[in-house]
């Protein structure tokens, strides 16, 4: 191992930025010369040093407190902005590859329930997770699109590498709809979850006097975990009444509620905030889908933020177009959201909802780390280098390798062009 410190830096040719198997390779390196974003109290670091061992980051300080270091490799970000990897969520990124096409995918069964796990389903090396990268996206939660009952089933969190391990955590939230989300009465519906709810309960104060106790089924096995062991119950919803009803069983069972969709949750803002409740909305939705999304605006996301809830940016339900999150990003800022608040939408408030140790630029955090061209925000900004679990990735997608099959000289027939 060689010592690099930071009179050094200014000859280090050898690792000049971008290049890529000495870094790629490397148990430990060091990015140098940028400017962190890290989603932390320390918020933007100018001129900072990250170090990363063994696929996590180990410190990350400005220059001037960290001048000595040693790391197999360097990358001089030559003053460019550094964040943590984004994560989507909310979306069948994996389980689908053509949407017109119902073999290709697993998203969704008329059968599923709340047992129903499409980590089963999940393709590491579906092209749209190459093309998710593009767009600055290392960590996603997949969510199921369910059938026909009101739970839609339960999420599981997936690394983009494309790696076949790439699945992190599995089962790791419950996802139920309600109100316009099925057809019929919203009251059957919430009615079917409050008697869920109160079935599991009684059940788990009934099995907690009785020692013999039968062993419980799949489907109430998940309950317990929601009522006893606080797995988030992600709650599709957007009326405000409906949230409130949700509100309301949160603080009866103490569940850790999770709203998506929402698009009344501005009515009822100061009542989320209270709650300390997470809200996950797309930034893009502007314009009302049915009436129970009257009051979507491309302002929610910045009236959420000042109102103190936790908000989570997303491309609600989407799988091709998950690379697009850093522009929803974008809108919420153009639209008066913070901008510091908008990058921890994408990261940290992901992370500290489903328990991801990710989306921070910290010590002890794993290594998903971006760099950019420019501005994450702006259309314009590409990345240059990316990093999952501290392992350089690939941003070529599919895509690309038509563009370059199809535009690269050759004598053969285009169909036998590779």
């Amino acid at each position: 191992m060689k010592k690099l410190t930071q009179s050094l830096l200014a000859l280090s040719v050898a690792s000049a930025m971008f290049t890529t198997v000495g870094v790629a390779n490397a148990e430990s390196f060091a990015i140098t010369n940028a400017k962190v974003h890290t989603s932390t109290e320390q918020g933007v670091i100018d001129n900072a040093v990250i170090i990363v061992n063994d696929g996590v980051i180990t410190n990350v300080a400005a220059t001037d407190k960290l001048t000595s270091f040693e790391v197999d490799s360097v990358i001089d970000a030559q003053g460019k902005i550094v964040t943590p990897g984004l994560i989507s969520s909310m979306n069948i990124l994996g389980l689908v590859e053509v949407s017109a096409v119902a073999d290709s995918s697993d998203a969704r069964d008329k059968k599923a329930d709340i047992t129903f796990d499409a980590s089963y389903g999940y393709n590491p090396k579906a092209s749209s997770i190459a093309y998710t990268r593009k767009g600055g996206i290392t960590r996603n939660v997949v969510t199921p699109a369910g059938g026909e009952d009101i739970f839609a089933g339960q999420t599981f969190v997936a690394d983009l590498s494309g790696d076949w391990d790439s699945i992190t955590q599995a089962n790791n939230a419950v996802v139920v709809e309600l109100g316009a989300n099925h057809e019929g009465s919203r009251v059957i519906y919430t009615q079917q979850l409050v008697n869920e709810l109160e079935k599991a309960h009684k059940a788990l104060t009934k099995d907690s006097k009785d020692k013999e106790a039968d062993e419980p089924e799949a489907a109430d096995k998940i309950l317990n975990q929601i009522l006893q062991d606080k797995k988030p119950l992600v709650v599709a919803v957007e009326r405000a009444s409906d949230i409130l009803i949700v509100l309301k069983l949160k603080q009866q069972y103490d569940l850790n509620v999770v709203l998506v969709g929402a698009a009344d949750a501005v009515l009822v803002a100061d009542e989320i905030a209270k709650a300390e409740v997470p809200v996950i909305i797309d930034a893009m939705r502007n314009l009302p889908e049915n009436f129970d999304s009257l009051h979507n605006h491309l302002t929610n996301a910045a009236k959420l933020d000042a109102a103190g809830v936790k908000v989570i940016l997303s491309s609600l339900g989407d799988s091709h177009n998950v690379y697009s999150l850093r522009y929803s990003a974008g809108t919420a800022v153009a639209n008066g959201m913070d901008y510091n608040a908008a990058l921890e939408a994408m990261t940290v408030n992901v992370a500290e909802t489903f328990n991801i140790n990710s989306g921070q630029i910290a010590k002890g955090k794993v290594a998903d780390i971006v760099i950019w061209s420019g501005d994450p925000f702006e259309y314009s900004s590409q990345v240059l280098t990316m990093f999952i679990n501290g392992e350089q990735q690939s941003t070529e997608s599919r895509h690309d390798k038509l563009r370059q099959r199809y535009t690269t000289p050759s004598d053969l027939p285009r169909a036998y062009t590779k």
